[in-house]
């Protein structure tokens, strides 16, 4: 008999509004470090959940904390607010980050679609 294989899940897809950028989200890596690995720069800080500048609003999907209780009140939490950097994607997302922006490789892109070897797209 061969041993039954379990392969990782699939990353989750994350998508950054208003700006259209989307990227892979593995459950190894934080919200901000995929989207770092993705050359798409969120508001940071602190990375341990306390400062709150990455804060920003979940429009849909769901995501899972490294910490017992990061920087949010139960209110916050309730409205959809997140905190990015000590976030994981449990789903596929799309957060409201005014703040974001691109940060493209150092090779040529096309102007519509910027591909990535992270997978990155910015859709208009």
């Amino acid at each position: 008999m061969h041993p039954t294989m379990t392969l990782p899940p699939a990353p989750a897809t994350v998508r950054v509004e208003p700006h259209g950028y989307s990227f892979e989200s593995p459950a190894s890596l934080t919200l901000l470090e995929a989207a770092a690995a993705a050359q798409v720069r969120l508001p940071r800080s602190c990375r341990n959940g306390t400062c709150r500048t990455c804060l920003c609003k979940l429009v849909s999907g769901r995501v899972s904390y490294r910490i017992e209780w990061p920087g949010l009140t139960r209110e916050e939490k309730a409205e959809g607010w997140i905190l990015p950097c000590v976030a994981t994607a449990d789903t596929d997302l799309v957060i409201e980050v005014p703040g974001a922006e691109f940060m493209p490789f150092e090779t040529a892109l096309t102007p519509r679609c910027a591909k990535t070897r992270a997978n990155l797209c910015k859709t208009t």
